[in-house]
């Protein structure tokens, strides 16, 4: 595939709508004294990047690493594992988990599940994407950049196959397994 995606959502929409979420958290957290936003690698960080400069209250960054188990027999089960973890105690912290995509749900479900269990004063969630269709579990995000049709999507730090993470826009790529 060496052609360029399709452009789903543009480089000037992101930045209006990472703005409105900026603000919106600012104002949400202005009486706090700092947010510990938590970006979950490898898609999350241009987003966490932008979000977190724009944002007008202390806060401080880090970040984890998730996989989900790759066979076949363990897909359908959700099944996710820890690869990377942060680096502080979050007990008494306002936690910000920062996704680039929910898509089935598991994930977000199984990282707030662990992060709950070590005492952070708050949990709040931001993700640039969420795939309604493909939901699987339930997940409420708090701060959503935008809801997206069931496509293969990469750019502003999403990837396939380690390609296009760095484009400016979301744009949609058809694998040679989609295409007809």
């Amino acid at each position: 595939m060496t052609e360029q995606p399709e452009v789903l959502i543009t480089e000037e929409e992101i930045k209006k709508r990472v703005q409105a979420l900026g603000a919106q958290i600012s104002e949400d957290y202005k009486d706090v004294e700092d947010v510990y936003m938590l970006g979950v690698l490898r898609g999350a960080f241009i987003f966490l990047a932008d979000l977190s400069r724009v944002l007008t209250v202390p806060r401080r960054v880090d970040f984890i690493a998730l996989s989900s188990y790759e066979s076949p027999s363990t897909a359908a089960t959700g099944a996710v594992r820890l690869v990377l973890d942060v680096r502080a105690p979050l007990r008494g912290k306002h936690v910000l988990v920062v996704e680039d995509i929910v898509d089935t749900g598991y994930t977000l479900q199984y990282l707030l599940r662990t992060l709950q269990a070590r005492e952070p004063a708050s949990l709040k969630t931001a993700s640039l994407l969420q795939k309604p269709d493909r939901l699987e579990v339930p997940i409420s995000i708090d701060y959503l950049g935008f809801t997206i049709p069931d496509k293969w999507v990469v750019g502003y730090g999403l990837d396939w196959g380690d390609r296009f993470r760095t484009l400016p826009y979301i744009g949609v790529v058809h694998p040679p397994d989609e295409v007809a």
